[in-house]
């Protein structure tokens, strides 16, 4: 085969560069992301470690991680206003400084202490600041790229969070080891400042509310995003398939159980359980060149959330370690598709005014929905065993896409890939709202 052919499989394959090569601001954004990812990654391993050491109590590692969920939830739905409201470049420049300080303050405690109050406040600190970053970049998005680049620069965005998800907890591994505790919280302030250097190269991104509207933050505003989202179906179908596949599909909480009860194993195998669906992930990441030209997100969502479940289902029946961890890669190739496609949809389907808060209350059913599915996972194999937890909730996890895609048919039907020009000269809505 020719040269050119191979170059033609390659683009229509790998990973879509292109809102890299055309915007200046997508490159300062994805460069602050990327850095920013590789420092909370470091410190999301960090904390736990630290809490333990001192305590040696796994019930107070549990109480700092539930001691963020709040904060990150509060600061998802209420930021996301504030998103809406002010420049969104200013705020994420503020956001990166007062994380910065945050880490910092986790180093100071770790070189002079350590006392055990800060692990618990920091932290919260940062989840707060996390769901407001999160909003803020997603929300900037389609005015830097434009809507026929959405889906590759979501593609970009995953791509570096799958990355930094998996070189991160290696890199804190060797740290621990080697340099001490308080380095890594060092790593992720100068992280912090990185990113805020980044935030500052891109232009000014003021608000865009409605003519004649003034977005006020606060929870007026953040309700008036959740009406906006109960009648826009394409955007309450990304939310409710991905709650579903997170609460009944991600057994996570059981990987412990299952890699010394089925698989035989110890922390090594746990540790490649818990790896296998970053691993797919990124693949499916690097490898999503062809998602810009799929018309029918909501199907191709449906899809990838139906492919999800049967992975899990086949992981909770197979014996094989291989054979399970393939399965595992599949429902992380799965859910990075998902990811891609559901972001493009709200952001698309939402005026930029309202972006901030629809990407708020994504960032908190993201946060929410993976603790419900430890709890839901963890409840049903204390009264049925890990298997039928696994394998139930792959099922559940397959009726509950039919049942939203039934529900839903603007869900369904939505066609959010398409620019608003191309969906008009095809003779149809770019996205139904009902």
């Amino acid at each position: 085969m020719s040269q050119g052919f191979h170059r033609r499989l390659a683009r229509h394959i790998l990973l879509d560069l292109t809102p890299l090569r055309r915007s200046r601001d997508y490159r300062a954004l994805i460069s602050g992301l990327g850095i920013s990812v590789l420092g909370n990654q470091l410190t999301t391993v960090a904390v736990p470690f630290q809490v333990y050491a001192i305590t040696r109590s796994s019930l107070v590692v549990g109480l700092v991680s539930l001691a963020q969920l709040f904060p990150l939830i509060f600061g998802s739905l209420l930021g996301g206003s504030l998103v809406d409201a002010v420049d969104r470049r200013k705020l994420l420049i503020v956001v990166e400084a007062i994380g910065a300080a945050s880490s910092a303050g986790l180093a100071l405690n770790a070189d002079v202490g350590p006392a055990l109050w800060p692990l618990f406040v920091f932290p919260a600190v940062n989840a707060s600041l996390s769901g407001i970053d999160s909003s803020a970049r997603n929300a900037m998005l389609p005015g830097m790229v434009g809507m026929d680049l959405l889906p590759s620069s979501n593609a970009i965005f995953q791509s570096m969070f799958q990355t930094g998800a998996i070189v991160g907890p290696a890199v804190a591994g060797l740290l621990l080891a080697g340099a001490g505790v308080h380095w890594i919280y060092w790593i992720d302030a100068v992280s912090f400042l990185a990113a805020l250097t980044a935030a500052v190269l891109i232009a000014p991104q003021p608000p865009s509310a409605a003519p004649g509207s003034t977005v006020r933050p606060g929870w007026r505003s953040t309700l008036e995003g959740l009406r906006f989202v109960r009648r826009t179906q394409p955007v309450l179908g990304a939310y409710a398939i991905d709650l579903n596949a997170m609460v009944f599909g991600m057994p996570r909480a059981l990987f412990p159980a299952l890699a010394a009860t089925v698989f035989g194993g110890g922390a090594t195998t746990v540790g490649l359980l818990y790896s296998a669906p970053g691993a797919g992930a990124l693949l499916g990441a690097l490898t999503s060149g062809w998602v810009g030209r799929v018309r029918r997100q909501g199907l191709a969502v449906i899809a990838a959330v139906l492919v999800w479940g049967a992975a899990i289902t086949g992981f909770g029946i197979v014996r094989w370690l291989p054979a399970a961890l393939v399965l595992l890669a599949v429902a992380g190739w799965a859910d990075v598709l998902s990811a891609v496609f559901r972001n493009t949809m709200v952001q698309f389907a939402g005026p930029d005014g309202m972006r901030g808060r629809l990407m708020g209350v994504q960032m908190a059913v993201v946060a929410g929905g993976p603790r419900l599915g430890d709890l839901e996972a963890g409840a049903v194999a204390n009264a049925f065993g890990d298997t039928v937890s696994v394998v139930s909730g792959g099922l559940a996890c397959i009726a509950g896409a039919l049942l939203v895609a039934w529900s839903l048919p603007g869900f369904t039907r939505a066609r959010s890939g398409l620019s608003r020009h191309a969906a008009e000269h095809a003779g149809e809505p770019a996205v139904e709202p009902e």
